[in-house]
């Protein structure tokens, strides 16, 4: 297993540092078991057994013989993300006797997301600090870091280098790596197989719609379809979006990004499902042919959508996967897609909205949340709100004139595409931060992807 560039065999590192991390309940205990000049160094400087900056503790010498890190938690995966970038460049080793002794698969994640930069297009003012791997990689881990990353890196790649035919390759990308089997519907040819909703919202953009499916897996398991969003870039259409509404929306094919994101957590850790990965990757633009508003556009499953408002595109092109999903007929149907801006007026940027028509999916979905400290919140398909998508000379409208409870009417309408009997989930997420946190750096950010991991490996456990 090759490593991330902030990680070190013990063959491979330079003089490491032992790294002492502390917390709360033991420090006192420990710093009293300190020498003097160590504890009068702590006093000088203030240190605090809380997540923050570490100190460098001088030996004999006046060289540095450990850092000192404090922690808030050790069963937090964040506890350690603060420490790539603010040790100084160079090698580190977990001090085996220090009194906060979090998991190593925690250890791995945590200081995998904090060390994470987006390199792309802007070379990092420094290099994170390594930390040695005493022990073999937690492969788990591995796994999770090196998903939320394929999340954050796509997401963050403007739609220069991130339409529809790149989200198709970073599948065929999965598919060559894991031995599934990857093909898509291009352009009109979406009209000719009958996904007529995902044409209508891509056709006015030169780079062509399409509808990428991956399937991976042995027929003899169990079918889980996992449907995303990937609008690569939305105007708004006819509706124009106003200028800050428009600037990130690079970020619209989030969902999709996660979707890659847990199918190759799926395939890389050999979870007994049979995998379909459904992108339906668009490009909302404004030009002649663009879809307008008042116009009636077909769906897969044959219901009439009236458009109401072309920046309610999202939903549009998760229809017609969603329907395609459901002809297979599989055991669990999940959806990822930055579908609303209502979900994050309701639950603010950090907090995925989880909808569910299965209480005990819902409830499986929210406890691995918890358990992998990357929580969301369930909302309810109140159905009475489908009143806000009545239209007048079709089945149903993408949007109405209202703006309450909008998040709750996307998840409505698309459930209108899934058959009874069918568990369901759709996750609206923001997919990013605004501002850089610890192990959070501003831009693509992978939210629920842990969560809907751990929802997986419960349901469908390894042998």
């Amino acid at each position: 297993m090759s490593l991330p560039a902030c990680f070190a065999r013990p063959e491979d590192a330079r003089e490491p540092l032992p790294l002492v991390l502390v917390d709360a309940t033991g420090f006192e205990a420990w710093r009293g078991a300190q020498p003097a000049s160590v504890q009068a160094w702590l006093k000088a400087h203030g240190f605090s057994p809380r997540a923050g900056a570490p100190l460098l503790v001088p030996g004999a010498d006046g060289h540095p013989a450990f850092a000192l890190a404090g922690i808030d938690d050790v069963r937090d995966p964040l506890a350690l993300a603060h420490l790539p970038s603010l040790l100084p460049a160079g090698d580190y080793r977990l001090a085996a006797d220090a009194p906060a002794q979090p998991a190593a698969a925690q250890v791995q994640l945590g200081w995998g997301l904090g060390a994470y930069s987006f390199t792309r297009y802007l070379k990092p003012a420094r290099a994170p600090a390594r930390l040695v791997l005493e022990a073999a990689p937690d492969a788990e881990a591995m796994a999770l870091l090196e998903a939320a990353t394929l999340v954050r890196d796509l997401v963050n790649t403007p739609t220069e280098h991130m339409g529809p035919a790149e989200l198709e390759a970073e599948a065929l990308r999965l598919a060559r790596a894991y031995g599934g089997q990857c093909r898509s519907v291009v352009g009109d040819a979406l009209t000719d197989q009958n996904f007529p909703a995902i044409h209508a919202v891509g056709r006015a953009s030169h780079r062509a719609p399409r509808l990428v499916e991956l399937n991976w897996g042995d027929e003899a398991h169990p079918r889980v379809a996992i449907v995303g969003k990937g609008v690569c870039f939305d105007t708004g259409g006819l509706d124009i979006k106003p200028a800050d509404g428009m600037r990130n929306m690079k970020k619209d094919m989030g969902g999709a990004a996660h979707a890659l994101g847990l199918a190759q957590l799926v395939m890389a850790l050999g979870l007994p499902v049979r995998l379909q990965l459904l992108l339906a990757a668009v490009e909302n633009a404004i030009g002649p042919n663009a879809f307008r508003p008042g116009e009636v556009i077909a769906t897969r499953q044959g219901l009439s959508v009236e458009i109401d408002n072309t920046d309610a595109e999202g939903r549009l092109v998760l229809c017609d996967a969603l329907t395609y999903a459901a002809e297979g007929k599989p055991a669990l149907l999940l959806d990822f897609a930055t579908l609303t801006g209502a979900a994050r007026i309701a639950l603010g940027p950090d907090l995925p909205a989880l909808y569910a028509n299965d209480d005990a999916l819902a409830a499986d979905y929210l406890a691995a949340g918890e358990a992998a400290r990357d929580p969301l919140w369930r909302m309810p398909l109140w159905r009475p709100y489908l009143s806000y998508l009545k239209s007048n000379v079709a089945d149903l409208a993408n949007s109405g004139a209202s703006r309450m409870a909008g998040s709750i009417t996307a998840a409505l309408y698309l459930e209108r595409f899934v058959p009874e009997g069918l568990a369901w989930a759709h996750v609206d997420v923001y997919a990013w931060n605004d501002s850089s946190r610890p192990g959070k750096p501003a831009g693509g950010e992978a939210q629920g992807l842990r969560a809907a991991w751990g929802l997986l490996k419960g349901r469908y456990p390894r042998k």
